[in-house]
């Protein structure tokens, strides 16, 4: 089992290579310049260097001022695009929740859907209500796909405390919890009646 990551890394790695250079040799090769260097760039693993080369390219042009208004624009028509807007739609929110999983303040998990159930959440807010409790808003993901999920107003008292990572979060719910920490622990932890204990809350930590 241990070296089936490796071959699975490896196996994708080669597909990205052959699918690369499949696309890449027969540009190569209509290049109008009739000079030897030019025949020589039909190696393996040519298409991934030219691929490397325009992200990096692209990345220098959306730096700039008249870049990022491009890509604005180019994005604005793909969305209004039939069948392509669909497919840039879903990729923009991916690529948008797998950006802004780090800007979560805490992992936490809280009773949800009912009582008795708990469920992972990351806080993304907090408010005080119209009675002045503390409040904290709480995104519950989806496994395995956190893009969609369902927001929960929790008040903070009812919230359990975890020493999770937001990484570590993620793996859980790509996963479907078969990747888990070594350790997991939570508590609420109500400010006057102090650590009420679901699981091991040893060591309860709070961000």
């Amino acid at each position: 089992m241990e070296l089936f990551p490796l071959l699975v890394t490896i196996l994708v790695i080669a597909v990205i290579i052959g699918y690369a250079d499949s696309f890449v040799h027969p540009l190569i090769k209509f290049l109008p310049w009739d000079l030897p260097i030019i025949g020589g760039l039909t190696f393996t693993g040519v298409g991934l260097i030219v691929l490397a080369l325009l992200f990096y390219l692209t990345g220098l042009a959306v730096s700039s001022r008249i870049g990022r208004g491009s890509f604005r624009f180019a994005g604005k028509v793909m969305n209004r695009t039939p069948v392509v807007g669909a497919i840039y739609g879903l990729t923009q929110t991916v690529a948008t929740v797998m950006s802004s999983q780090y800007r979560f303040s805490r992992v936490v998990f809280i009773e949800w859907p009912r009582d008795g159930m708990i469920a992972l959440g990351f806080v993304t807010g907090r408010a005080v209500s119209t009675t002045g409790e503390s409040v904290v808003i709480v995104y519950v993901p989806t496994v395995p796909n956190p893009t969609s999920g369902n927001m929960a107003i929790v008040v903070e008292d009812d919230v359990f405390e975890t020493d999770m990572t937001v990484e570590e979060a993620m793996k859980m719910v790509f996963s479907g919890g078969i990747v888990i920490p070594e350790s997991l622990a939570f508590a609420r932890l109500p400010r006057e009646k102090g650590p009420t204990s679901l699981w091991d809350a040893s060591k309860p930590r709070i961000s």
